[in-house]
């Protein structure tokens, strides 16, 4: 299957607040890596202090994050510097924020790499902090930035609280940029729940009833009462019932009702739907109604999907089903258009980064009209080509195979069954996702190969270079349909389930699926053969060869079992 994109935010805070041009410099810095999302740039004029937020893949990230230290270590003097927010350099703090298909270990490793740069190349001093801390008390921004950048010169050569990528003694260019906090944590999600009520103090009692923090414990009288104290003389306070959560209760004139507003600081133990449902739970047992879920800003795809597929299994529903139909589930279960119509491209990060490289790019194949695909294949330029509609045919193959489970799910009678059809109809999804990827990504090894055959060859050296890019372009060429043959092939074992377990009523269809299939290995298979006969490293195109017929001959007794399946329940 294909490898989900790797996707990382990242939310650095600069030391300037008022200078709209040192604030545009930044800010260009980030937007002239390529591959960046700049999602926005916020000044505060009394803090003196902006948070620039940006999105990318991780080495498109972090070149980004240090063009920006750079540039803010070059404008802004510290020595200079006024404003109420705490800070320790121009660039105060820069975390690295998994988005998809990264793990915040992996962040923090990126953040242990980009801290050292920015020491050895910048001469900046960096503390790491949260999850990529070397000491467990640095987890704590409060503890990276003590005394404030007023304290360096005292902490900046003290073992115990020197920084932990280029501590030095105190000079001149630390005294101008100060030093930066580098970290990786968790994505933080603000979600607001409309509550059918005006009264600010049920709302902030709903939000003590579920923010991790939870509520004073009190002598006597549970909300008028003196807050008992332990020896040590601190608050005891009673949790609440969700962890990684931090809220309270307030009014809002705009919309005339009362709202939770919640922090949600850990999406892995407090996902958005669970938060939710308990804010629904706590909320009804003081006698109030949840009339839906404001996000604040932007989130992860997988927090609206996991949401989706939360409520479909809740309803004994398939979870097999195409994503935009899963995050409008999860529109609609959470009330997120309760207040304005939700437009998951404008809210959803991966959207906005799909829809942001697709201005001005050549249109995807999968975008097109099934005429206009039909169409753009008949034209007389070679791509796409029979490798494309292998890979399209093996796409619709799976496409079959997960309509038949998810009427198998649905069939009347077989209620017990919605699970097991269920886990049929997402694999086959995944299947189909995987094959569309293909569709477009076949008619791209053909046009590298195209623009190597395109290289100079003048000189020896250049006659070199291109021989090698031709070759490297057939090798990518020949990988990419026989990786349609695997993906293509899997679809039996689909088919195969529907046809002798599924919906009796939709058989053909998973005939047809069979079919399809088979249609998409073979014609993959042409592909892998034609392109490994251009291949110089002859014993790897005779690997390729004999895979590729590995596979037609098992697809071959793979539809000829699964059509006698078929056959054998419609006569």
């Amino acid at each position: 299957m294909a490898r989900q994109k790797q996707l990382v935010e990242c939310v650095p805070n600069f030391s300037e607040g008022r200078d709209k041009h040192i604030i545009q410099q930044i800010a260009a810095a980030v937007e002239s890596v390529e591959g960046v999302l700049l999602l926005n740039v916020d000044p505060g004029e009394a803090t003196n202090r902006t948070v620039v937020t940006f999105v990318g893949e991780p080495e498109a990230v972090c070149e980004a994050a240090f063009r920006a230290v750079r540039t803010a270590g070059e404008l802004i003097d510290m020595r200079k510097h006024h404003g109420a927010h705490p800070r320790i350099g121009a660039t105060d703090v820069l975390p690295l924020i998994p988005v998809s298909g990264i793990t915040l270990e992996e962040c923090a490793q990126l953040a242990h790499g980009l801290a050292e740069r920015i020491a050895q190349e910048l001469r900046i001093p960096c503390y790491a902090y949260e999850a990529a801390a070397f000491r467990p008390e640095r987890k704590n921004l409060a503890v990276c930035r003590r005394g404030e950048y007023e304290g360096i010169p005292q902490r900046i050569s003290d073992p115990n609280e020197a920084p932990d990528y280029g501590a030095r003694p105190y000079d001149e260019g630390v005294a101008r940029t100060g030093c930066t906090v580098v970290g990786a944590r968790d994505f933080l999600i603000a979600v607001n729940y409309n509550l059918n009520t005006t009264s600010t103090r049920r709302a902030n009692a709903i939000a003590f009833d579920v923010r991790e923090k939870g509520r004073p414990v009190r002598e006597g009288n549970p909300i008028t009462g003196t807050p008992k104290r332990d020896a040590q003389g601190n608050i005891i306070m009673q949790p609440g019932t969700l962890k990684g959560t931090k809220a309270i209760g307030w009014y809002i004139d705009e919309y005339g009702i009362a709202q939770v507003s919640m922090n949600i600081t850990d999406i892995n133990i407090a996902p958005l739907h669970k938060c939710f449902d308990e804010v629904c739970r706590c909320a009804q047992n003081r006698g109030i109604r949840v009339t839906g879920t404001e996000i604040v800003g932007l989130v992860p795809k997988r927090v609206l999907i996991e949401a989706g597929r939360y409520f479909l299994e809740k309803q004994h529903r398939s979870t097999g089903i195409p994503e935009e139909d899963i995050i409008q589930m999860a529109v609609k279960s959470l009330g997120l258009d309760d207040l304005c119509p939700f437009e998951p491209r404008k809210k959803v990060i991966e959207y906005l980064l799909e829809d942001a490289a697709a201005n001005g790019a050549a249109r995807k194949l999968v975008g097109l009209t099934v005429k206009d695909f039909a169409q753009e294949t008949s034209r007389e330029s070679p791509a796409p080509g029979g490798g494309t509609i292998s890979a399209y045919m093996g796409a619709l193959g799976a496409a079959l195979g997960s309509m038949v489970a998810n009427l198998s799910s649905h069939k009347a009678g077989w209620d017990d069954r919605w699970h097991e059809f269920s886990v049929w109809a997402d694999k086959g999804q995944e299947l189909m996702t995987t094959l569309l990827h293909l569709v477009d990504e076949d008619t791209q090894a053909f046009n590298r190969i195209m623009a190597a055959f395109g290289l100079p060859k003048g000189s020896d050296e250049e006659k070199a270079a291109r021989q090698q890019a031709i070759q490297e372009a057939t090798l990518y060429a020949t990988e990419v349909p026989l990786r349609t043959m695997k993906t293509s092939f899997e679809v039996f074992d689909l088919c195969r389930a529907m046809a002798a377990e599924g919906n009796p009523n939709s058989v053909s269809d998973a005939g047809v699926g069979v079919l399809a299939a088979r249609a998409a290995v073979l014609g993959a298979g042409l592909n892998v053969k034609i392109n490994a006969a251009s291949l110089k490293d002859r014993q790897r195109a005779s690997e390729f060869c004999s895979e590729a017929d590995a596979l037609i001959a098992k697809a071959n007794e793979a539809e000829q079992e699964i059509m006698t399946i078929v056959t054998s329940k419609i006569q």
